[in-house]
């Protein structure tokens, strides 16, 4: 048996020191959504009375409706494009050694370090000549080429340390290249797969610039810009702009705790690999 010794309460606290530190943000975040805006109460005092008057209120001052539907389908169709688009283009790029694929891929690594602000402008009056600005398309169409490179990155990374004992095999049986990733590679890509669909999902629904510059003028918005809708130049009501945060939150905490399974053994796949 192993003996409890000083060492391991130490680390014991030291772990519930990092959890209280961790959840504290989330504790100030939900008491002051439940919180009563004629309450002004330090916001660490928990509420005595609390309501759920403060969403109903965000949901419909803000259209949190329409937002949160735009946030949904510019995230949902941007990951699948990316996922798509990358997967394909780094098995070449793992796979074959010769020099273009060597190039091709420090090419593709240029917009990992390229910041995507310095093209800003161009890309604003690209997506203008194409009549898709104020439209979620114009955000699924930017997040679909920023996002690849990175992903590509994750991809070839994994490709290089999978064995291709397995694709040998199926081109040997007469599949063609395209038929032995579809069947034998990509099954073995889940678990790079859910890393790479996590770190994306969470990067374009949190984002704000973006949103801010290709919508606005527009009907159309996303969470975020939606909830920066809710500070005022002169009255601010925090306890609905915490309510609209939660809603916002809620969205990904509910995928999350669906796939919780499938996420934890895809990171630890995806970082082993």
């Amino acid at each position: 048996m192993i003996r409890y010794r000083r060492r391991t309460f130490a680390l014991e606290l030291a772990m519930i020191a990092a959890a209280l530190f961790v959840a504290f943000p989330l504790y100030v975040l939900v008491n002051l959504a439940v919180r009563p805006s004629s309450d002004s109460s330090s916001p660490i005092r928990p509420t005595s009375s609390p309501t759920l008057d403060n969403f109903t209120q965000a949901w419909q001052q803000g259209s949190l409706g329409g937002a949160l539907a735009n946030s949904v389908l510019v995230t949902v169709c941007s990951v699948v494009v990316v996922l798509a688009i990358s997967s394909l283009a780094a098995y070449p790029l793992a796979r074959v050694t010769a020099r273009w694929s060597r190039g091709t891929y420090l090419l593709v690594l240029l917009g990992l370090l390229l910041p995507f602000q310095l093209a800003s402008l161009p890309l604003y009056q690209t997506l203008r000549d194409l009549g898709l600005l104020g439209t979620p398309w114009a955000l699924v169409l930017f997040y679909s080429g920023l996002q690849v490179p990175f992903t590509v990155f994750l991809y070839v990374g994994f490709l290089r340390a999978l064995p291709r004992d397995f694709e040998d095999a199926a081109l040997i049986d007469g599949c063609t290249p395209l038929q032995a990733f579809r069947r034998v590679v990509l099954p073995m890509l889940k678990p790079i797969t859910v890393t790479a669909l996590v770190l994306n999902t969470v990067t374009v629904w949190n984002d704000f610039f973006t949103p801010l510059l290709y919508l606005s003028g527009s009907a159309q918005q996303t969470m975020p810009v939606a909830i920066a809708g809710f500070v005022g130049q002169y009255v601010t009501d925090w306890n609905l702009i915490f309510a609209a945060l939660v809603i916002s939150i809620l969205p990904v905490l509910i995928v999350y705790f669906l796939l919780q399974r499938s996420i934890i053994n895809g990171f630890a796949g995806g970082l082993k690999g």
